[in-house]
């Protein structure tokens, strides 16, 4: 997986495509994004002359065909509805059909589009081998990831928090402490504190008044006040990201144990992040929300 920043951010991945023997099987899919650039590797030369796509015109770069690669470029970002017929000949006349289009867009606004295709015929070659390889072992690290990911969230306080976001105090031993409203014109922030038996909770209500982004927050930090130094804390959230117009809640539940500092307590600071990086919100919290 690679990331680069354009004018719209994208997430762009290299992949593998196994073509089967079968000539009637569908054309395999090339996804694109606006201005990146997207490179089809063969096994064998490509023959220029012979590689052709369909209504490129005014949508796409002029197509770049040298060796055994093919670099498709459009102009600018194309609709998932859209479909473009790539047809590459190789030069011992195999003709191989794409159809080029583009994914959903996600709520998070960050386009998804494939950097570099590698393209097989021969399931057994050593490139092939290779490249199959190495996709297993990205789905293994990606699943081990997930797993330990999942373990990790898999906690009394992220429960606790899960029925912070939804609203559902009445089934834990917080109570409301505090109440505040921030508003950048973008983004409305309510932000209320609770008091718990050994926890200290914070709900954030989230408005996305931007009239083109969905919200999306990046992380949560939680560090002491003096000497910042990072604690655990638990997050959770009722979207993962927040529609233009539309409301969300993001959880935050602390354990009193985060509060705790050489043989004394010590005030926290928790921070929430945009996807962009922009930090958008920062409460303190002080070792009076932990109840005995």
């Amino acid at each position: 997986m690679a990331s680069v920043v354009t004018a719209n951010e994208a997430n762009v991945v290299e992949r593998t495509i196994n073509l089967s023997e079968h000539p009637a099987e569908t054309a395999n899919r090339i996804y694109v994004a606006g201005r990146i650039a997207t490179v089809l590797r063969f096994e064998k030369q490509v023959d220029p002359a012979r590689t052709r796509m369909l209504g490129w015109e005014g949508w796409f770069e002029p197509l770049l065909v040298g060796g055994k690669k093919v670099v498709v470029e459009p102009l600018r970002d194309i609709e998932p509805g859209d479909r473009f017929m790539l047809l590459v000949t190789l030069t011992d006349n195999t003709e191989i059909p794409f159809v080029v289009t583009s994914r959903e867009q996600p709520l998070d606004g960050r386009r998804e589009a494939d950097q570099q295709v590698n393209v097989f015929r021969n399931l057994e070659s050593v490139s092939a081998v290779q490249a199959s390889l190495y996709e297993s072992l990205k789905r293994e690290r990606e699943l081990r990831e997930k797993v330990g990911h999942y373990e990790q969230e898999d906690s009394i306080d992220h429960a606790l928090a899960a029925l912070l976001s939804k609203g559902a105090t009445q089934q834990t031993t917080f109570r409301a402490h505090d109440k505040w409203v921030l508003n950048d014109g973008d983004t409305e922030f309510v932000v209320r504190t609770f008091t718990g038996k050994g926890k200290a909770g914070v709900l954030f209500t989230i408005r996305n008044q931007n009239g083109e982004h969905a919200w999306k927050m990046k992380m949560a930090r939680l560090y002491t006040a003096h000497g910042w130094k990072d604690r655990q804390v638990a997050v959770r959230s009722d979207h993962e990201s927040i529609a233009t117009g539309t409301t969300g809640n993001i959880a935050v539940v602390v354990d009193k144990s985060a509060f705790v500092e050489g043989d004394g307590v010590e005030q926290l600071l928790l921070e929430i992040y945009r996807i962009d990086g922009f930090r958008q919100a920062v409460v303190l919290l002080d070792p009076s929300l932990i109840r005995e």
